[in-house]
């Protein structure tokens, strides 16, 4: 510890310890205790403690009756497990301190008890004294074990959660010892805390009282999750006929936390691979289950990596179980097509279905869920019944929208429950959007077409439900496959497109802006992936979509707005913008999208539209835009320009985006390349140079670099470093330019970077000579920046020191203001 530290200790340790005093806030005992945690990493605990014996003075204040205050109490507690997880210190504090701190006659005598900040304190520091072989015995001995069962209960969520984490802690902590040969399966032979924990545990799970059981449950369920020693198996072999057992009851006690212990055991790599009974219990339990309860089971198992073929196929069986009630109901087969061998909808789970709304509506949710993140993996089952899921997608959306024809009683009471249901709508449509990832037959997918579109023409469809829409929709467009022989759509595509497309002109001018929007983000992907085929663009520019998404330009929602850029900004990339009546005015009409566009960007109210604009402007600069190419240096100045006053700092950093965009394009560079990277871009010859250097001169470029580099906001300052480095990159390595005739005139623009270094605005620089921004490039520390804009913004005052000195001026401080108050 430094010495400034050691003479302020005492006086802190004594404002600390005096009920009398305020109290610092939690956020400074939080650092000092973070201190105090790197002391004691890189050195000796007990050597701390005998150099400065105030903290120990503060420990004992704990036991004194008047006490602390709990904020204090809560850290002394915690600061006293971090000295006693070296076990020297542990010893120097056994004797008096510790069973005081963390014993019967303790805190929890004392009226802070109450406070849920002294009991979370008392088993942190416990969790850090218990780190070495020496802290069990106390343990076992002081009663603390006891209270730590008692706390598993406490009304504080937090507490009682870290009371469990705790007696998994210390259960890994006294089985890890080393031990002659394989751990004995009698308890007697077990350490002490190891038996107290044990024990306890079982004689919760023989209460067959659901919050003991829980309890019980979630310990062990951590300690397979993170315990992996040879132990764990004769634990298992101890317990699981007690955990059996509770599948004997009824009700079910804690059926979540029962799933959640028999998955952590199944993927414990020591019980996996052993006979120990495991798979019939996990195939007893999917049978014992509830249809809710057993999906997430259903559903770890078959992410499982070794697992039983039997116990997989009865697993996905469990799973597919209310996809098979809706088939069977809209179905006028006697059962449902195509779902693998076994697989029918039960009475339990068609009861579960009709019971209520709700939980019908629960249960689809969570299977097609379920269904869903099991798609994509790759032990998933095989053969993946593709047809019959889309079937059942399809058929669950129609009962919601009432196009179902029900073959059944059941059916019809599925419709009932179902109508206007939006989230299993919004289930549903993801769902079948996750199914485009692969084909089926083309009757399937017809009807898939068929109610997609049916949901986004419906007035009934919420705008939740028409985004989930457009974007299934777009997933099994972009999956439809070519005609052969040709890149072009293939004729049911195209015949799609044709009815779609007037949807999305009616979505386009619906009265609700959350449509307007999805429309328009729909737009902007399929054209990204389509622009270039004929079919579609043919589609396009027949409709009056590229119309209406520019007329959204000026919608009064600002999120409509900047979706509008976005879309017309893609367009007009792929050449589908909106073209004028003649083609005499195409060039004005060209020139008016541009116009329009910085229009946006240089007036709009709200900075979601002017962010879209830059971001839009910088992929066309990119991309070598017809329109930018025109007059590349004019569009940039005026993007730069009004960037450069823009209040929002995302715009002026996409400004510098841009900038680096062009200055790689002047240079000669095909991409910027990053001024981090291990490989130098290659320098730029001194003659094109200099022509490149007047050119970002005349774009104004240097002077909305070097008035970006002391912006207020820190990424902008960043990547302004970023753009300067790079170019200074460029240059530097050819040797620059040459100083023939004098040194060059910066003194303009040094005098300009101390104004904009002092916030304030100064004078445009106008057109820079090239060796006078080389020679400014060379003059600014632009790593030392780079290093300062990478510090925290408390860097310069984050010192003990400082804390210390802070959490003592504040005690004065408080107590003036108390003075005057009174």
């Amino acid at each position: 510890m430094d010495p400034e530290c050691s003479q302020l200790l005492p006086a802190l340790c004594a404002v600390l310890a005096d009920p009398r005093q305020p109290v610092a806030d939690d956020t400074c005992l939080e650092k000092l205790l973070d201190w105090f945690k790197t002391i004691t990493e890189a050195g000796s605990s007990l050597q701390l403690l005998q150099e400065n014996p105030c903290l120990v003075e503060l420990l004992c204040h704990v036991l004194k009756p008047q006490g602390l205050s709990a904020r204090v109490l809560s850290f002394s507690l915690r600061l006293a497990g971090v000295f006693a997880a070296q076990e020297s210190c542990f010893q120097y504090l056994q004797a008096e301190l510790l069973p005081g701190l963390f014993g019967e006659a303790g805190p929890l005598g004392q009226a802070a008890w109450s406070a849920p900040t002294v009991r979370s304190g008392w088993i942190q520091g416990l969790r850090s004294l218990a780190q070495h072989p020496s802290a069990l015995p106390f343990l076992a001995d002081c009663g603390t074990l006891d209270t730590i069962f008692s706390l598993q209960g406490d009304s504080s969520l937090f507490v009682a959660s870290a009371a469990g984490q705790l007696l998994v802690h210390i259960l890994g902590l006294s089985l890890q010892g080393p031990a002659e040969g394989p751990p004995s399966p009698q308890a007697c032979d077990w350490p002490v805390c190891a038996q107290k924990i044990v024990g306890h545990i079982e004689g919760s799970l023989r209460s067959m009282a659901t919050p003991q059981v829980t309890q019980a449950l979630n310990v062990l369920t951590t300690t397979f999750g993170h315990c992996h020693g040879p132990w764990m198996q004769v634990l298992w072999e101890r317990l699981s006929p007690l955990v059996a057992c509770l599948l004997q009851e009824d009700p079910l006690p804690a059926a979540h936390s029962l799933v959640d212990l028999l998955l952590s055991v199944a993927r414990s790599p020591v019980l996996s691979s052993s006979d120990c009974g495991l798979w019939e219990t996990l195939a007893q339990t999917l049978r014992r289950l509830s249809p809710a309860q057993a999906g997430p089971l259903a559903l770890g198992i078959l992410k499982l990596q070794d697992c039983p073929q039997a116990l997989r196929a009865q697993a996905f069986g469990v799973l597919l179980q209310p996809l098979a009630c809706v088939l069977t109901a809209a179905d006028q087969a006697p059962g449902p097509p195509g779902l693998p061998e076994g697989t029918t909808g039960d009475s339990v789970t068609v009861d579960t279905l009709l019971s209520s709304k709700s939980a019908c509506a629960g249960l689809l949710c969570q299977t097609l869920a379920h269904l869903e993140l099991l798609q994509p993996l790759p032990q998933r089952p095989s053969p993946w019944p593709q047809a019959p899921l889309l079937g059942a997608a399809v058929t669950i959306l129609r009962f919601c929208n009432g196009s179902a024809a029900p073959a059944s009683d059941v059916g019809g009471r599925l419709c009932a429950i179902l109508a206007g249901c939006v989230r299993v709508q919004r289930a549903a449509l993801d769902f079948l959007g996750a199914l485009a990832q692969e084909t089926g037959p083309q009757e399937l997918v017809t009807q898939v077409s068929a109610v997609l579109l049916e949901y986004l023409r419906s007035p009934d469809s919420s705008p939740t439900v028409l985004k989930k829409a457009f974007q299934a929709t777009l997933r099994w467009l972009l999956s439809s496959p070519r005609a052969p022989g040709c890149c072009d759509l293939d004729p049911d595509t195209q015949l799609f497109l044709r009815e779609l497309l007037p949807v999305l002109r009616k979505r386009l001018c619906s009265p609700c802006w959350e449509v307007r929007d999805s429309g328009l983000e729909f737009l902007t992907q399929v054209t990204r992936h389509w622009g270039g085929q004929a079919g579609f663009r043919h589609a396009l520019l027949a409709s009056e979509v590229p119309e209406l998404a520019e007329q959204l330009l000026r919608d009064p929602e600002s999120y409509v707005r900047a979706s509008a850029v976005t879309a017309v900004g893609q367009l007009s990339s792929q050449g589908l913008h909106a073209t004028a009546a003649s083609p005499e005015q195409l060039g004005g009409q060209k020139e008016s999208l541009l116009a329009e566009l910085l229009h946006v960007l240089s007036t709009d109210s709200e900075g979601f539209p002017r962010r879209a604009a830059m971001q839009v402007f910088t992929e066309w600069l990119r991309d070598r835009h017809a329109d930018v190419a025109e007059d590349t240096e004019r569009f940039v100045a005026r993007v730069l320009q009004a960037a450069s006053r823009d209040l929002d700092w995302e715009v002026r950093a996409q400004g510098l985006e841009l900038a680096l965009v062009f200055l790689a394009q002047t240079l000669g560079q095909p991409s910027a390349r990053c001024p981090y990277a291990v490989a130098a871009p290659q320098a730029t010859p001194p003659g094109p140079l200099a022509q490149a250097l007047r050119a970002l001169s005349r774009v104004r470029l240097f002077e909305f670099a070097f008035r970006a580099l002391f912006d207020c906001d820190r990424p902008v300052a960043q990547k302004s470093c970023d753009l300067l480095l790079f170019l200074r990159a460029q240059a530097t390595p050819s040797g620059g330019l040459q100083e023939a005739e004098g040194s060059p005139d910066v003194v303009p623009v040094e005098a300009a970077l101390q104004r904009w270094r002092a916030g304030e605005q100064g004078e445009p620089l106008g057109d820079l000579e090239p060796e006078a921004v080389l020679a400014v490039l060379r003059s600014l520390d632009l790593e030392g920046l780079r290093g300062a804009l990478a510090e925290s913004s408390d860097h310069v005052e984050k010192s003990p020191q400082s804390l210390l000195q802070d959490m003592l001026a504040t005690v004065g401080v408080r107590g003036e203001n108390q003075a005057d108050c009174y």
